[in-house]
């Protein structure tokens, strides 16, 4: 029986010294499981250190049961402990009879919002880039889509895309004359038709105007100070624009920075309080670069425009159902060309009478 006994017990488990990283607050088990060969009378007595200090009797939980063979028997020692200080930390020793198991308990350092702040910030970069392409593409986006799955107006009777109406004053005549028209009509083939009158004296639309309004597919209004000089615009502009809406589909106003900015004129209170029902443009120093936004938007305004070959015509303005001399480009019941005196009748023509002979009739 003393030979037996004096087998050292065999450690199952741990199978080798342990190292444990763990965070602050967890709790965790130690468990030290023997094995040892003879009979209950030769149990040995576990006991536990920390840090080389002996840990006080009852502070482990131990189990012993036999195995298959009777002459095997197995202790399982069992450790609780609260990490919820740093000195809760430290190599704790399993000792049973002879033999120990070690274990090494390391303070983990905490995960921290370090990833957490990084994954906000890659968030955020990437919201930002997004919103930037969609500023610099919007206008893009939505010209390419106009020109690809937009309306087609055609065979609607109308000879120019926008009326322009514009102020007599020598700075408006130059905007129109050598910055819109130029880029408008050379740089993206639109047809104006421009006229600088008072388009609603007295507050109504003139018989010029229903007409020359109803040739074109929009009406744009350069809204500058001297424009707003005009008796309608200073006592009933909000009569006139409701007239103006009577006659296009939602007109485009083009104001200027400075005034826009600047200037408490009614009229400018009114469009921004009606940009659902008005395009409002504003025309900035950055505007003057042909690809500014100011062109993109202007464009998306106007009508989408029909490629065609020179030979067979526009067909935004040819093939038209409506004969209207008045709507008609070219025609033939204007031109005088058809007789050779537009002024009065000379006998010169052939006489129906003579027109298998090709003789002159006589008078």
């Amino acid at each position: 029986m003393a030979d037996l006994c004096s087998v050292p017990p065999e450690i199952l488990v741990p199978a080798a010294n342990e190292t444990l990283d763990l965070v602050l607050g967890s709790q965790v088990e130690l468990n030290c499981t023997v094995r040892w060969a003879g009979t209950e009378h030769c149990q040995p007595i576990p006991a536990w250190s920390k840090d080389g200090q002996w840990l006080g009797n009852g502070s482990s939980q131990d189990t012993v049961w036999s195995g298959q063979n009777s002459s095997e028997q197995f202790l399982a020692s069992v450790l609780q402990l609260n990490l919820t200080h740093d000195a809760d930390f430290g190599v704790f020793a399993c000792w049973i009879s002879n033999a120990t198991a070690t274990f090494t308990l390391q303070q983990a350092e905490a995960a921290g919002h370090v990833p957490a702040v990084l994954a906000a910030l890659l968030v955020l970069v990437i919201l930002v880039l997004l919103a930037v392409l969609y500023i610099q593409c919007r206008l893009n986006a939505l010209l390419w889509y106009r020109d690809r799955y937009g309306e087609l107006e055609i065979n609607d009777g109308k000879l120019y895309d926008a009326y322009i109406s514009h102020a007599t004053a020598p700075d408006d005549r130059k905007f129109v004359h050598f910055i819109m028209k130029p880029q408008l009509e050379n740089r993206h083939g639109y047809k104006l038709f421009l006229d600088e009158q008072n388009i609603l004296p007295n507050s109504e639309p003139s018989a010029d105007l229903i007409m020359n309004v109803s040739r074109c597919r929009r009406l744009i209004v350069v809204l500058s100070v001297a424009y707003l000089e005009q008796d309608w615009c200073n006592s009933s502009f909000r009569e006139g624009l409701w007239r103006l809406l009577e006659l296009s589909r939602k007109p485009i106003f083009i104001v200027f920075e400075s005034q826009y900015r600047e200037i408490t004129h009614p009229a400018i209170t009114l469009l921004k309080q009606h940009q659902n029902t008005v395009t409002l443009l504003v025309w900035r120093a950055s505007s003057m670069t042909p690809s500014s936004d100011f062109w993109k938007e202007l464009c998306l305004a106007l009508p989408r425009k029909v490629s065609f070959l020179g030979s067979v015509g526009d067909p935004q303005t040819q093939l038209q159902e409506d004969k209207d001399p008045m709507l008609i480009l070219h025609s033939s019941y204007l031109s005088s060309g058809g007789d050779l005196d537009p002024d009065g009748d000379l006998g010169t023509g052939p006489c129906p009478c003579c027109f298998s002979r090709g003789d002159r009739c006589a008078l």
